[in-house]
C-alpha cells in the first residue's frame, strides 16, 4: 500500500489523477489550456465533480483545441449549454471561449503560453514540502500575480485561488505532502 496525499480518498479516478498527473510539470500548451478550463469550471465545486465530467469536457470542447474554441459561435455556445456531459454554467462556458481567444494572444506575444505562464514561478516548480493538507496554501503571491496579469489581459474565472489550483495541476508547485510517494517523484 502506497502512502499518498489524503485528498483522493478511495475514489479510483481521483487516485489515478493524483498518482499520474497532479503536480507533474506541464509544458504542453494544449494540456495547460485544459487545466486552465477545468480549474475555472471547478470554482464553487469539488474537483471530483469536474474530474467525473472530464471526458465529457474533452468531447464537448474539441479535446481542448483552443484554436477551434476561440472561433466558437452562438450555435456552439447553445450546444454547450445543453450538453449534460459537462457543467452547464453559462458564465464559465462564455469564459472558456473568451479565454481561448486570449490564450492565442498570449501565444502570439510570447511564442507559447508555456513561456508566459511559467515566468510566475521563475521557470522552476516551487516545492512547498507540506507536512499535512493544512499546510497547503489556497493562494500565494505567485498566484496573485498570475491572476492579476491574466485579468489585465482579459481572462475570466482566473482568481488567485483558481490560479493556484491550476499551478498545482500543472506542476508549477509541488504540494504533495512529504510522506506521499509522489512528493519526491515530481
Amino acid at each position: 500500500m502506497k502512502n499518498r496525499c489524503p485528498w483522493p480518498g478511495k475514489n479510483e479516478l481521483m487516485i489515478d489523477y493524483h498518482d499520474k498527473e497532479w503536480g507533474v510539470p506541464l509544458h504542453d500548451d494544449r494540456k495547460l489550456f485544459e487545466f486552465l478550463v477545468l480549474d475555472a469550471f471547478q470554482a464553487g465545486l469539488s474537483w471530483q465533480i469536474v474530474l467525473n465530467k472530464r471526458e465529457g469536457f474533452r468531447k464537448a470542447f474539441d479535446n481542448f483545441n483552443y484554436k477551434k474554441i476561440a472561433k466558437y459561435s452562438e450555435k456552439d455556445f447553445d450546444r454547450l449549454v445543453n450538453d449534460a456531459g459537462i457543467i452547464r454554467n453559462r458564465l464559465k462556458i462564455r469564459a472558456t471561449i473568451n479565454n481561448a481567444q486570449k490564450f492565442l494572444e498570449i501565444q502570439k506575444e510570447f511564442g507559447s503560453f508555456d513561456k508566459y505562464i511559467w515566468q510566475f514561478v521563475n521557470n522552476r516548480p516551487i516545492d512547498n514540502k507540506c507536512k499535512t493538507l493544512k499546510d497547503i496554501p489556497v493562494k500565494t503571491k505567485e498566484s496573485d500575480a498570475m491572476s492579476e496579469d491574466l485579468r489585465k489581459r482579459g481572462f475570466k474565472f482566473v482568481g488567485s485561488t483558481i490560479c493556484y489550483a491550476f499551478m498545482q495541476a500543472a506542476g508549477m508547485v509541488n504540494d504533495h505532502v512529504i510522506d506521499c510517494f509522489r512528493c519526491s517523484e515530481v
